[in-house]
């Protein structure tokens, strides 16, 4: 009697127990299962629901870097604050340039590298009459333009020395330390090129006629390819004629080691740049062209223009060209490309600028009393005059400017 009163309560139980399954799976819409079918579903509806809840978090994250990315962007700023002043420089002999962080502070009796705080690094003295300076990363050149002297260095100091046979037109500093310059003969002009101890690598003699007067001169990354644009008039017309040297083994059985070369009638490119280490452009008075190519480049993308071109501008990542606007409110109009050639943005705008630069990623735009900051997608995030009178305006670091005026020299945050 004992024995069949617990079977009874057993299955008393077990039928209990599915009833209670059989109504928790119809609430869930499921069929009725076993212990593990159970466990298999709750594991499952955890699983899912800890998906949901990463998605909604990255989804949450997303959302807030795009707002603050956006706020960015947008955001427009209407004072500045100095947080770094020097009033002892003499700005009226000194030049700077933004190097790698630093600032490379240059004049006829020196050159130093300070800190966006002013204070020295290193410091290096010459005499020149007239220097002028290329930087390119963590390297420099300072050359004494029409005189012979011609000093390389790089973040820790001066590498190399050189006096030159003639006197120097222009000289670029590349990526890798190495150096081209261009040197005026008289009846005939030289390019030059330097390792970065100064030791001379290879030089190139050019005639007026053959192949033209060297108008500028830019090197790869690497040194191997320099590049060169030559003026010269072929009949009536000028003509230019952009030559790329390769000094590496490509181009040792290339007559004068060119291995490409395009000459363009009726038109002047008085500039060309590097804007990394397969990629080039000419910037011509009719637009310019963009060459690609490690060791022989070739030409990949040209942008032409029938109207007058003011100024043109560029870096590693835009190159940019402005032109005089009919509009009475607004005196220009701005184009600024991807290294691709791709259009980024056109904008028409009236600010009465005498100098424009791509510098950290921004538009810069100042004249003698009025600065102007564009992000890059044309963006106004400021606009302003200051005391004093600007001689140069270039960013050194996130929010923060390098602002040369008559009566010092100011390291300015954005507010």
């Amino acid at each position: 009697m004992a024995n069949t009163l617990k079977k009874m309560m057993k299955q008393h139980k077990k039928k209990k127990l599915a009833a209670e399954r059989a109504r928790l799976a119809r609430l869930q819409g499921k069929p009725a299962g076993n212990h593990q079918d159970d466990y298999a579903a709750r594991l499952s509806r955890h699983k899912r629901n800890v998906l949901k809840k990463t998605v909604f978090t990255v989804a949450v994250i997303v959302a807030a870097v795009t707002g603050i990315t956006f706020y960015v962007e947008k955001r427009s700023y209407h004072n500045y604050k100095v947080v770094q002043s020097s009033e002892q420089e003499d700005v009226v002999s000194t030049s700077y340039l933004e190097m790698d962080g630093d600032i490379l502070r240059y004049s006829p009796d020196g050159v130093s590298l300070v800190s966006d705080s002013m204070s020295t690094i290193w410091s290096e003295n010459y005499q020149m009459q007239n220097p002028v300076a290329d930087v390119n990363g963590t390297h420099a050149v300072i050359a004494d333009k029409d005189g012979t002297a011609l000093e390389i260095y790089d973040k820790s100091g001066k590498t190399g020395s050189i006096t030159t046979s003639y006197s120097i037109v222009k000289a670029k500093v590349s990526k890798s330390g190495v150096v081209a310059a261009i040197l005026d003969g008289g009846d005939d002009t030289w390019i030059d090129f330097y390792s970065t101890d100064g030791s001379l690598i290879a030089e190139n003699q050019t005639k007026v006629d053959d192949p033209g007067y060297p108008m500028d001169v830019a090197l790869s990354d690497d040194g191997v390819i320099m590049m060169v644009t030559y003026q010269f008039v072929e009949g009536s017309d000028t003509t230019s004629y952009v030559a790329f040297y390769n000094f590496g083994d490509v181009g040792q059985n290339e007559d004068d080691r060119i291995v490409s070369g395009y000459k363009y009638e009726g038109v002047v490119i008085p500039q060309i740049q590097y804007l990394s280490n397969n990629r080039s452009v000419a910037l011509k008075d009719n637009g310019f062209t963009i060459y690609q190519g490690n060791q022989i480049p070739k030409e990949v993308k040209t942008v032409e223009t029938d109207k007058e071109i003011v100024s043109t501008f560029y870096d590693d990542d835009m190159i940019g060209m402005v032109f005089k606007n009919d509009s009475k409110d607004k005196q220009y109009t701005m184009e600024v490309y991807t290294t691709e050639g791709k259009l980024k943005f056109k904008q028409d705008f009236n600010i009465p600028y005498t100098t424009i630069r791509l510098s950290g990623g921004n538009i810069l735009m100042y004249n003698s009393s009025q600065m102007c900051v564009m992000n890059s997608r044309g963006v106004q995030k400021y606009m302003g005059s200051v005391d004093g009178t600007i001689k140069d305006f270039f960013k050194i670091g996130w929010n923060r400017y390098m602002l040369v005026l008559d009566s010092g020299v100011d390291v300015i945050k954005l507010s």
